[in-house]
């Protein structure tokens, strides 16, 4: 396997990746969201088991029900598209997240918005997506193309609460010990 090459724009790509809460009222063009699928097959997995499935959740009624699983689902209720994370008998939460960050990268590589959401009663999710009892559903990622001027009002609003911005590195990085 050749090694990748090394690219400014695919880090500042990752450090630029913001969550977006508000979509415009229109679908996800299908080359956008098989491009995001797609990226979400290749996600690295531990032992490659690759212990997970993909639902894509469509339409008002399917989109309205998905998020009565959970206690903070507004833009699920407001996005074009979900895709619930299944996680399959064996699987972890540590590939779970890997894969939705995946996502959520090609998601931004494509325009498309994304927003990571819990589903808090997992039961729930597991009845409204036709999960067999080994299989797990606790996250879901709410897609759209974003609507630009909701955001910026969002984040303005969030900010002038004190939210936002990044912790400083000496509050989050230690070397050798936690404080050291």
């Amino acid at each position: 396997m050749r090694p990748l090459d090394p690219s400014p724009s695919a880090y500042d790509h990752v450090l630029r990746l913001r969550v977006v809460r508000a979509f415009e009222s229109r679908p996800l063009d299908a080359p956008d969201l098989d491009a995001i699928l797609e990226a979400a097959r290749w996600t690295g997995s531990s032992k490659n088991r690759q212990d997970w499935a993909f639902v894509v959740i469509e339409g008002q009624e399917d989109l309205d029900a998905v998020s009565a699983a959970g206690d903070f689902t507004a833009p699920v209720r407001a996005a074009a598209a979900a895709i619930a994370l299944v996680r399959l008998p064996g699987g972890n939460d540590f590939d779970i997240g890997r894969l939705g960050q995946n996502i959520m990268l090609a998601a931004a590589a494509r325009r498309v918005g994304s927003c990571p959401i819990t589903l808090h009663h997992e039961e729930a999710a597991a009845e409204v997506l036709g999960l067999p009892a080994d299989h797990r559903c606790r996250w879901i990622i709410a897609l759209g193309y974003p609507d630009t001027v909701a955001e910026v009002d969002s984040r303005r609003s969030a900010r002038s609460r004190g939210m936002g911005g990044r912790k400083p590195p000496e509050e989050l990085i230690s070397r050798g010990r936690l404080g050291g």
